[in-house]
């Protein structure tokens, strides 16, 4: 069976990296409008599950991995700033705030349907910060395309007081550790290569 990442980023494709398995990466095309009155965490499940599922239609006898991620500020999700303008006003609202980023995983096999999905939490407690430790960070890290202009393996890191959650590698948007489990229903061995 072929391992595909459902997914075009780059912070995702070095995580499955470390894995050591072969894979190709197919970025689905999908509609990733939130639903009226849909739960953050039911958002980004379904979402992974979405992606998914769209590329399983076309690549049969495959693994398929999804994955999705958000900040969460308090119900309201933070997506990706694109602007160094939004970049700016998304940090000032992290300012001396618990952020729970939420990172959906779905692992579907395209044979037989079947699919093992979750939500991974990470919370990351942000100190307080001033517009010259935002312009500092904004001008040294590439973080345009990251949820809540946060990518805390880069600089990011400077800006936190502290975190916790079960997988550190899901605030980079792919749980590994559970990503692992769910290959295993599969037969799917990592370190392979």
């Amino acid at each position: 069976m072929k391992v595909i990442l459902a997914s075009s980023s780059k912070f995702r494709r070095q995580l499955l990296d470390k894995l050591n398995i072969p894979f190709k990466c197919i970025s689905p095309d999908i509609d990733e409008r939130r639903l009226n009155n849909e739960a953050v965490k039911d958002y980004v499940k379904r979402l992974s599950i979405k992606k998914a599922s769209k590329v399983a239609r076309s690549n049969q006898k495959s693994i398929i991995i999804g994955s999705d991620e958000v900040a969460d500020l308090n119900g309201k999700i933070i997506g990706k700033p694109i602007t160094k303008k939004n970049a700016k006003k998304q940090l000032r609202m992290l300012s001396g705030n618990k952020v729970i980023f939420r990172t959906g995983l779905c692992v579907l096999n395209s044979e037989t349907g079947k699919y093992y999905a979750s939500v991974n939490n990470y919370n990351i407690f942000f100190n307080k910060l001033d517009d010259n430790i935002i312009n500092k960070y904004l001008s040294r890290d590439d973080v345009l395309n990251c949820a809540a202009s946060i990518r805390i393996e880069g600089l990011a890191i400077n800006l936190v007081k502290k975190m916790n959650g079960a997988d550190p590698s899901s605030i980079m948007g792919l749980p590994l550790i559970k990503l692992i489990d769910y290959l295993s229903r599969f037969d799917v061995e990592v370190m392979t290569k």
